[in-house]
């Protein structure tokens, strides 16, 4: 089942609340990014975060799962993404592990 417009639009809109948040739609589904940084995704209408140091000691009770069939990586799934202390602690916290987003080579 497809993310609807109205998940993503509740979720992203909370997100951007603790800092500049963006989406890429893919397949129905989005990517969502923390200051150009990937930190994951939108998926059947659930938010997924790559599982980082800081993700998994703030939220030591989520649960995990894969945010799409074929994905290689169990994500964790975000249930409170109203509260917005946590979320910016989650989000400022992730970004300093997270790498930086790799360069775009330019075609010739």
């Amino acid at each position: 089942m497809a993310t609807t417009k109205e998940f993503h639009d509740y979720v992203v809109g909370n997100l951007q609340r603790v800092g500049d948040v963006t989406t890429r739609k893919m397949m129905g589904e989005y990517c969502v990014y923390f200051q150009g940084k990937l930190i994951g995704d939108i998926c059947d209408n659930c938010l997924f975060l790559k599982p980082t140091e800081s993700v998994l000691r703030l939220l030591p009770d989520a649960d995990r799962d894969y945010p799409y069939e074929g994905s290689r990586t169990q994500m964790v799934i975000v249930e409170d993404v109203e509260n917005e202390a946590l979320m910016s602690e989650i989000l400022q916290e992730m970004y300093k592990e997270l790498p930086e987003p790799k360069k775009k080579a330019k075609r010739a």
